[in-house]
């Protein structure tokens, strides 16, 4: 095949396009700091690193949720570590009342002292974040969770518990409903026991232990003789199962300081177990049943009318007794149950610190990856750009000898 001049002179402008093309390119390199700037200049590269971003944007936004949980849960766990303070002075206060040395104005103090508790803590359970937002609300974040009312105070939030994804699959509670918090199980967790208002004797609850056999029934101890003073003979009693409409004890005897084994049926092996002191008279009567949930500001007020009441009977003092023993137990009960939230919200702060963790790493490596793709290697392209002019500069000495050498130049 001829080659012709001309055809040379297009090959060679081809030639020196494409490494002027490639000069710009390593140029761009060289100034930018970037393996290309355009997705077309390294096409399958611009779609890896497209997926990378994808998913670095989305591990930083699961650090933002993890970040804002953090701080979510703290603020609870401060507040809930406030109201463990609260109640156990208020447990304090319980037992100082019954002493058996207080008079009736030191009680009406201590009542003024549990009320200021009682307002303590209603401001504690509507504590607010940065944002305004209830904590104890639930879904509701924007609704004052608990409002004072008669009975202690009234809860108006909801019974949901906000979540926050921190990783594809996990998501952590952020906090936790008023009604979790501030309600807490009666009596010893199991059962609760209650004197009649109406007895008149001295008999005052003390401890109870329940048996794996405790059917969940409802008792009634009923005592039909008790001793003149200063006769000592042990009183008599009988127990009724209330659910079920049946005695299950018949003539049972009691002593001051004794206990009251209820079994399950007539008979049968003992399943609840009452300590009682003092001296009950006949036809006092205490009853036992399931425990239930109640509110801790409940517990309060019960607390309060009891200690506001004059004991000036002996009855009025039994009575008295028994409303603070069943205060105290519903108060160590409200200290066990936020001590279970307290500890929930422990285990989920180490679950967003292991997150926080794990999203920094997997961060880091994208963020290399992506160098990695898109960064250019300064000392690479100082040497590539190099060899390029080099073979630029050579390549028009080369041409400009081959023209000279044309024999065209000796034709006149």
């Amino acid at each position: 095949m001829r080659v012709t001049e001309s055809s040379l002179q297009t090959q060679f402008i081809a030639q020196v396009n494409t490494l002027e093309s490639d000069i710009a390119t390593t140029e761009s390199q060289v100034s930018t700091g970037l393996n290309y700037t355009e997705p077309s200049e390294d096409p399958a590269a611009a779609g890896t690193v497209d997926n990378y971003d994808a998913a670095l944007a989305q591990s930083q936004q699961y650090t933002a949720n993890a970040n804002s949980a953090q701080t979510a849960l703290n603020t609870e766990s401060t507040t809930i570590n406030q109201v463990q303070s609260q109640l156990q002075s208020l447990r304090d206060l319980a037992l100082e009342a019954n002493s058996g040395t207080e008079s009736s104005q030191d009680q009406t103090a201590i009542a003024t002292q549990v009320q200021q508790i009682q307002s303590s803590l209603l401001g504690l359970a509507n504590t607010q974040d940065g944002n305004g937002n209830y904590i104890f609300s639930g879904y509701a974040t924007q609704t004052q969770p608990f409002t004072q009312s008669p009975s202690g105070a009234t809860y108006n939030g909801d019974q949901g518990q906000p979540l926050i994804q921190l990783a594809a699959g996990q998501t952590v509670a952020t906090s936790d409903n008023g009604a979790t918090v501030f309600n807490a199980p009666t009596g010893n967790g199991t059962f609760t026991t209650t004197a009649a208002a109406g007895n008149t004797g001295s008999g005052v609850i003390g401890a109870t232990t329940v048996a794996s056999t405790y059917s969940g029934d409802n008792y009634a101890i009923t005592f039909t003789s008790a001793p003149t003073p200063p006769a000592t003979t042990p009183s008599t009693y009988n127990v009724t199962d209330t659910t079920t409409n049946t005695q299950v004890v018949t003539g049972g005897s009691y002593t001051p300081g004794g206990t009251i084994d209820i079994p399950k049926v007539s008979g049968g092996a003992t399943s609840v177990q009452i300590t009682l002191s003092g001296q009950p008279a006949t036809g006092d009567s205490f009853t036992v049943a399931p425990s239930t949930s109640q509110s801790i500001f409940t517990t309060i007020q019960n607390l309060v009318t009891a200690l506001q009441t004059d004991s000036v009977s002996s009855s009025t003092s039994t009575q008295l007794t028994n409303a603070i023993n069943t205060a105290i137990n519903n108060i160590s009960q409200s200290l066990t149950q936020t001590s279970n939230v307290q500890a929930s919200i422990g285990g989920r702060l180490n679950l967003v610190t292991t997150a926080l963790s794990v999203n920094t790493a997997q961060q880091t490596q994208l963020q290399t990856s992506i160098a990695g793709l898109q960064s250019s290697n300064y000392a690479t392209a100082y040497t590539a750009l190099e060899t390029e002019n080099t073979t630029l500069s050579a390549a028009f000495q080369a041409y400009t000898i081959t023209e000279g050498l044309s024999l065209f130049k000796y034709i006149s």
